[in-house]
């Protein structure tokens, strides 16, 4: 399954939550799902498969994936000692792409990606065109020369769609941003049951 660019607050409305990462609108004043018979969904009781589902849905449209990228990402967080659901939020903050929206240079993943993969950020003073990139503690990340000249970057460093963490130490006049130390399983900017997303990828790794 391809990675998705339909309608982004459809998925927002389908699965109950907004995706900071996804999109900067808000379901809030549409709070039930998409379709003509939305409310009665929303009152109808979910099995368990669904609820695993809705929870697995949530980590691929907010960081921007296709079904075969989340699936090697939680074969690599089984790999590492500990809880694999909180080894899978800290693989997917680490993307560049992500760290890049979550530092405040983008509004949303998606235009991080598109920055990225234009070649205007560079890591550790290098020009850098993988969005899939994962940080290590210590790198540095930022817009190149050109890329800080973009509007979309210089109107989301001064409106940015979330707080910035405090696991990402800001430099404003540099305009760099460094991954100070590893997110935690509480890093995602959504409500997540990771022992839902783990339980659905139990058989099918």
């Amino acid at each position: 399954m391809s990675r998705y660019t339909g309608p982004r607050l459809k998925v927002l409305r389908a699965l109950g939550v907004d995706l900071p990462g996804l999109s900067r609108k808000s379901m809030q004043e549409r709070n039930q799902p998409p379709g003509q018979h939305g409310a009665r969904k929303l009152a109808s009781r979910k099995s368990e498969f669904g609820l695993q589902l809705m929870e697995k849905q949530k980590l691929r449209y907010n960081y921007g994936l296709s079904e075969r990228q989340l699936r090697r990402a939680v074969a690599d967080a089984k790999k590492h000692r500990g809880a694999t659901g909180d080894k899978l939020v800290e693989l997917l903050e680490r993307r560049l792409d992500n760290l890049v929206f979550r530092a405040g240079f983008a509004p949303t993943i998606p235009a991080a990606r598109q920055l990225v993969a234009h070649g205007h950020f560079q890591l550790n003073g290098r020009r850098v065109t993988i969005p899939s990139i994962r940080l290590r503690v210590g790198d540095a990340f930022g817009p190149t020369e050109t890329g800080g000249k973009i509007d979309l970057v210089r109107f989301t460093l001064e409106a940015p769609a979330l707080e910035r963490p405090e696991w990402i130490a800001y430099d404003g006049t540099t305009r760099t941003a460094r991954l100070a130390h590893l997110p935690d399983r509480d890093a995602a900017p959504f409500p997540l049951d990771l022992q839902r997303v783990v339980e659905y990828y139990a058989t099918r790794i």
